[in-house]
This record gives structure tokens, C-alpha cells and sequence, in this order.
């Protein structure tokens, strides 16, 4: 495995992560056009991307830090055949070498399902093992997502 920064993704790259982001995310918060998903990705503003990929090029995960109202935020995907192999642990690092902070939004139950079905487990305890704390009682809800906001300071 290996780690690609970007500041801008290619049309395939985005075309894969798109695939992931469905793929992984609950059904809720999927995108059912690849348009769409253009769309939320240019409204990131200061990116950078971190692609987990394979020897054979495939994406196995994908982080990415912003700037939303003057934080920075972040996020990440890595696939559930991958997951519990230290793929999510690697992505942070590379997120956090750049930034003394990080925002972000977990969904915080297990009622959500993925679109094949499955359920979607809350990452929430990873990011609470790798230094992140719950702000407060702050969520954001809505009739896509129900979540919580976690935040991580360099000491």
C-alpha cells in the first residue's frame, strides 16, 4: 500500500472515490449522481487529499482535510474489507502531520445502512482511540445525518 497527496483530483481518481464514498457511507448520505459529488468536492476549499492505494492502483482508502469557516475539517473512507488493518490510523497521520487540529463530523449510532444492505458501524470509538474528543453536546441533525462533532489538538 501507498499514500498519494494531491491538492487536485483526476477524473478517474474522483471516479473511484465516488464509488467508495457510496459504497461505504450510509445510504442517506450517498450521491446518487457523480455530479453531485463534483459538486460537494468543489466546495471544499484548501484541500488535500490522501489516497490509500494498492500495488495494483486500487483505492482501499481516501482522507481529505479542509477549511470550512476557519477550522480545519477532515474526513475519511476506507474500505470495510481493509478496515482494522491500521489503513484508518495511517490516513490521520498523514492528516495530522500538516495540521495542529482537526473537525469533524461521526455519525455516532449503528442505525444507518449501507447501500448493499449492511449496516453501518460508527467509527466513532476509532477516532476516540486515536486522540479525538466529543465537543460538547455539539451535532449536527438533520434528516440526511444525525452526528456528532469531534475534534483532535496537537499537545
Amino acid at each position: 500500500m501507498k499514500i498519494i497527496q494531491t491538492a487536485d483530483l483526476t477524473l478517474e481518481q474522483k471516479l473511484l472515490l465516488f464509488d467508495l464514498w457510496n459504497l461505504e457511507y450510509p445510504e442517506r448520505i450517498a450521491y446518487s449522481e457523480f455530479s453531485e459529488f463534483e459538486v460537494y468536492l468543489k466546495g471544499l476549499m484548501e484541500t488535500r487529499h490522501f489516497l490509500l492505494v494498492s500495488k495494483f492502483n486500487q483505492f482501499f482508502g481516501w482522507a481529505f482535510g479542509f477549511v470550512r469557516e476557519e477550522e480545519n475539517w477532515f474526513g475519511i473512507i476506507v474500505n470495510s474489507k481493509e478496515q482494522g488493518k491500521g489503513f484508518g490510523r495511517l490516513l490521520l497521520k498523514e492528516l495530522k502531520k500538516e495540521k495542529s487540529n482537526l473537525n469533524g463530523w461521526v455519525i455516532d449510532h449503528s442505525n444507518d445502512v449501507k447501500r448493499n444492505g449492511e449496516l453501518y458501524g460508527s467509527p466513532l470509538d476509532f477516532y476516540l482511540k486515536n486522540g479525538f474528543l466529543v465537543v460538547g453536546n455539539t451535532r449536527l441533525e438533520n434528516n440526511v445525518i444525525s452526528a456528532v462533532k469531534i475534534k483532535w489538538e496537537r499537545e
